[in-house]
């Protein structure tokens, strides 16, 4: 891996502890102001001193973060389609690399959708764009999404969508925690980041969500709604970070949330 890579890999996954909290806001990109993202810049602003990595589109970045903002950018630069529209899978390159590096970014971010209509074309944008990070030390995260189909986040299915994102020569994935997650993280030769997926019933489901995704081999989480639509979200934020870089235990993340909120 070249130098330019390396480095920017470095600001995103923490080399005290190996591991990262990114924070997931680029839901809008096919789902609208959802629910606490309606304004970006209120939602987003009072966490940026905790998140290790903010993975978000060009259009929020310019908007709603501040110029001055130190925390490395994951850019998400594909796109195409919506929650009401045809086929999720249908996704497109949105954004050139001329203006990830514009905007100084850690690394970019697309999704690809094995066993989906479109799957040859979203495998096509990630060869095409490793072709083109590779020229400039991008680090490109590839995302295993499901689309409406939430049922295939099983093993079998997200080591197929991460070992071809590696073949295909991406620099980390993000994907699903599943039941036989270490089967995954073992058939996969690129660090594994887990999405924290929809809203979960309480505070503890998301912990353990994220401890068992690192226990089991995950360089760390991506978390978004478990975060932002908290009622307490600075507390949450700061207990998955006890997680994931201080091994807490669930019940004792659950501790840093209640004293801290």
């Amino acid at each position: 891996m070249d130098w330019g890579r390396r480095n920017r890999l470095a600001k995103i996954i923490k080399l005290e502890t190996g591991r990262t909290v990114m924070l997931a806001v680029d839901h809008g990109y096919f789902l609208g102001p959802i629910s606490k993202l309606e304004n970006a810049r209120k939602t987003i602003g009072p966490l940026l001193p905790f998140a290790d990595a903010l993975m978000l589109t060009r259009g929020i970045l310019r908007s709603s973060v501040d110029p001055e903002c130190s925390v490395p950018v994951v850019l998400r630069v594909s796109g195409g389609s919506s929650i009401i529209g045809k086929d999720l899978s249908m996704e497109g390159i949105t954004t050139s690399m001329k203006e990830a590096l514009r905007l100084n970014a850690a690394a970019v971010a697309l999704s690809i959708f094995v066993g989906a209509e479109y799957e040859y074309q979203t495998l096509m944008n990630l060869a095409n764009l490793v072709n083109e990070a590779s020229e400039y030390g991008m680090p490109v995260l590839a995302v295993t999404a499901v689309g409406k189909e939430l049922g295939k986040r099983d093993a079998r299915f997200l080591s197929l969508s991460c070992r071809i994102a590696a073949e295909l020569g991406a620099s980390f994935v993000k994907t699903y925690y599943c039941d036989g997650f270490e089967k995954v993280v073992e058939s996969c030769p690129i660090p594994l980041v887990v999405a924290g997926g929809p809203k979960l019933e309480t505070e503890l489901d998301a912990f353990k969500l994220a401890y068992d995704a690192v226990k089991k081999g995950a360089v760390g989480v991506d978390m978004g709604r478990n975060i932002w639509q908290s009622p307490h979200p600075i507390a949450m934020i700061k207990a998955v970070r006890a997680v994931v870089h201080k091994k807490a235990s669930p019940e004792e993340a659950l501790g840093v949330f209640n004293r801290s909120k």
